[in-house]
């Protein structure tokens, strides 16, 4: 029997069980057709446990979440985990952030152990789907989702349909080169890739390397004696700090880059950007929209860019469509 709440006309509503695997935190949850999360269950990713360990935790985390529910049965569980994947056989192939995994056959392993039908997703493009049927990116066909935090991922919709590419890798847009001849790369990829230059890992770094004793007063205090984060950029922008101000005037310069490029290979209706920078993008607009201007073509100048909608929820919302989206 799939599992019925009542909605709002007293009709019945299906739900479907989502775990968020990241390689710091796992989230577990049950997610109706509207995309709404109904519970969550969390907890830290044993990362360096290797697959066994995490997966008795995520069957764990769904006992929780099914304990809440009581009788009712969701229709099966969508899994947002973090790539490389093949999301057609069900394969984790080699997530660089969960040691001793390696070709592990995860959707597999979570159906003999749950008794419900099991999808997998890269959890960049299931929040792309999230966004796309429940967020941001709504009632369009076309459409790029861009999570910029630790590293840059993303999804892309193309004729209302998520783009998988070859086992499941298309659309690494993090690994665009958009800098030849630059010497800077993140997490061992590609130097001049637009998240070695345009991350959250690179503007701390830049910011870091920018603290001088005369400039960015507010910065460095927030930043303490540690290192400096881009969400220390991000407070001390909002509060005025020069040096913050410039180090976003060119982030907001570096994305607009890699939004260009997007747009001239998807054509989207709107571009959808997510992960903590995402939360910054009022304050990056204008650099954003003069370097689209100068670089797309015409017709592609009038793109929206707009800031995600589900927050930290939009993996498990679309790892619940997954499911949702087959009955």
């Amino acid at each position: 029997m799939a599992a019925r709440i009542a909605g709002a006309a007293g009709r019945l509503m299906r739900q479907a069980l989502a775990v968020d695997l990241g390689g710091t935190e796992l989230r577990a949850a049950l997610v109706d057709e509207t995309g709404r999360v109904q519970a969550l269950a969390k907890t830290a990713t044993d990362s360096a446990g290797g697959p066994d360990a995490v997966i008795t935790q995520i069957s764990a985390l769904i006992d929780r979440v099914m304990a809440e529910i009581g009788l009712l049965r969701p229709l099966g569980l969508g899994i947002a985990a973090p790539g490389p994947l093949d999301p057609v056989a069900g394969i984790a192939l080699a997530p660089p952030t969960l040691q001793g995994w390696h070709d592990v056959p995860l959707t597999a392993l979570l159906q003999d152990r749950i008794g419900l039908p099991v999808r997998l997703e890269n959890d960049a493009n299931a929040a792309a789907l999230g966004e796309w049927r429940f967020g941001a990116g709504r009632g369009t066909q076309n459409m790029v989702f861009v999570t910029v935090s630790t590293g840059i991922g993303g999804g892309v919709i193309a004729d209302g349909r998520l783009l998988h590419g070859w086992r499941g890798l298309a659309a690494e847009v993090g690994h665009m080169t958009i800098a030849l001849g630059s010497d800077k790369s993140v997490f061992g990829g590609a130097t001049g890739a637009w998240e070695a230059l345009a991350s959250g890992t690179a503007l701390g770094i830049e910011a870091t390397r920018s603290m001088g004793a005369a400039e960015g007063a507010r910065l460095r205090a927030l930043a303490g004696w540690g290192p400096a984060s881009s969400r220390h950029v991000v407070l001390a922008a909002r509060e005025g700090d020069a040096l913050a101000t410039a180090l976003l005037h060119r982030e907001a310069h570096l994305l607009g880059v890699g939004f260009v490029n997007l747009m001239h290979l998807y054509a989207p209706e709107r571009i959808v950007v997510g992960g903590g920078l995402g939360t910054a993008l009022d304050l990056m607009d204008g650099e954003i929209a003069r370097t689209v201007q100068t670089r797309a073509l015409a017709p592609y100048r009038t793109t929206p860019i707009v800031p995600a909608a589900l927050g930290h929820e939009a993996g498990l919302v679309g790892a619940a469509s997954l499911i949702l989206m087959e009955s």
